[in-house]
């Protein structure tokens, strides 16, 4: 059964909106909290939560961070950028998975997979201390042969396939699998999840999926787990979190069976 990792960061977004500029939300009570977002995932039927903690801390703080590693009762998945802060804050945090991926202080969102190929001596030393620290570790990349076969190279356990080419697709097709576009964006995910089994190393998916588009990715086969937050925080001001979070599971269990 296809497995979904809520992200819950973009809960921390509009508290920090609302509080920006005083003293640490993470600790002033600020509405609403992300600790609260992830039990309330989890009574969803989440089965990970995934938080990212950028360099810039525009959303989740080392504070939530702590917190949710404590109080959280199924995985725990802290994306990360690969530098000597992270990996650091990573071995002494001791999350369930720690993922890396690349970070820019411009973008409003992740853009673009790890380019794991053309930084293999950074990224190895990083995956090397996580690992040595107990840790399981997951790349974010491209769906592109290339990036998955170097990250198995140096040595990580899950590759987490990028979908946001194949959701910008869909939006322009209207989901039309019929359109050449969007076959071959769907086309290119499943190949890298293939190359990734083969590899031995776990076939995890995720961004820009919504409760429109991800019925197609969760068929594909030996998907292990999909990430998902933006669209399930967005639908969660209609319907409760909770309410949300259990919908796109039980698309998950449709267009996995």
């Amino acid at each position: 059964m296809i497995q979904l990792g809520v992200n819950i960061d973009h809960v921390a977004t509009v508290r920090n909106a609302r509080y920006r500029g005083q003293p640490d939300p993470a600790i002033s009570g600020a509405e609403p909290d992300p600790i609260r977002a992830a039990h309330e995932a989890e009574l969803g039927g989440a089965d990970s939560i995934t938080i990212h903690l950028r360099e810039d801390r525009r959303h989740i703080m080392d504070r939530d961070a702590q917190l949710l590693r404590q109080l959280v009762n199924v995985r725990l998945n802290l994306e990360m950028a690969a530098t000597d802060e992270m990996v650091a804050i990573a071995c002494d945090l001791q999350p369930n998975t720690s993922m890396l991926v690349p970070e820019g202080r411009l973008e409003v969102t992740t853009e673009g997979g790890l380019d794991v190929l053309g930084q293999q001596a950074q990224i190895k030393d990083a995956v090397a201390r996580l690992k040595d620290s107990g840790l399981v570790v997951s790349a974010f990349i491209d769906p592109d042969i290339a990036q998955v076969e170097a990250a198995k190279e140096v040595g990580f356990d899950i590759c987490e396939v990028h979908t946001g080419p194949y959701a910008s697709a869909f939006h322009q097709c209207g989901g039309d699998l019929h359109q050449q576009n969007l076959h071959s964006a769907l086309q290119q995910v499943q190949g890298a999840g293939s190359r990734i089994n083969e590899l031995g190393m776990r076939f995890n998916a995720g961004h820009a999926l919504n409760f429109h588009n991800v019925h197609h990715i969760a068929a594909l086969p030996n998907l292990n787990e999909l990430h998902i937050g933006h669209s399930i925080v967005a639908r969660a001001v209609f319907v409760g979190l909770r309410t949300a979070v259990a919908d796109m599971k039980a698309l998950l269990n449709q267009a996995s069976s």
